[in-house]
């Protein structure tokens, strides 16, 4: 008697991964892709910082307009140290011991604006409607922080 064995063939089994070729590829893609994208990532990274300095420059006004009205007193928003508000700036109140309120510095950023902001008791500003124009080295985003006659500070995304 004679039996047909056929020997066991092993299914064909596929090989399951990534082949080093198709890994230096898609290594390669991304890290182009990258590269396009690093310029306009740091470009939105100045553009926010700019927004967040006018932001709170705009609450810290805000707040020395309603102290003020609260106190029923001048109260004085002054840059930290002289001409650079970029370095931070301080609320204070003349008669009081110390400072409402002191900010501190933005780095990397440029702010121009008035030796200081003087709030009467009536929220409104002591002299001309004061400006602040922020900016950074790299990039064309602005913001200008204004003072309007009511006393009431605003934003607006451009140059002063």
């Amino acid at each position: 008697m004679k039996s047909f064995h056929r020997p066991l063939r092993r299914p064909r089994i596929d090989q399951e991964g990534f082949t080093l070729i198709e890994i230096l590829i898609v290594i390669a893609i991304v890290g182009i892709l990258a590269s396009i994208a690093a310029p306009s990532f740091n470009e939105l990274i100045k553009s926010q910082r700019i927004k967040s300095m006018a932001t709170d420059l705009n609450s810290s006004l805000t707040l020395a307009r309603s102290e003020a009205i609260k106190r029923n007193k001048n109260v004085t928003m002054s840059p930290v140290t002289v001409g650079s508000w970029q370095d931070g700036w301080q609320i204070a109140d003349p008669d009081f011991a110390g400072n409402i309120e002191v900010h501190s510095a933005f780095t990397g950023l440029t702010a121009t604006g008035p030796d200081s902001v003087i709030y009467r008791s009536s929220g409104r500003i002591a002299g001309a409607a004061p400006s602040f124009n922020i900016s950074a080295t790299g990039t064309t985003a602005q913001r200008c922080v204004s003072v309007d006659l009511s006393g009431r500070p605003y934003i607006k995304a451009a140059a002063c």
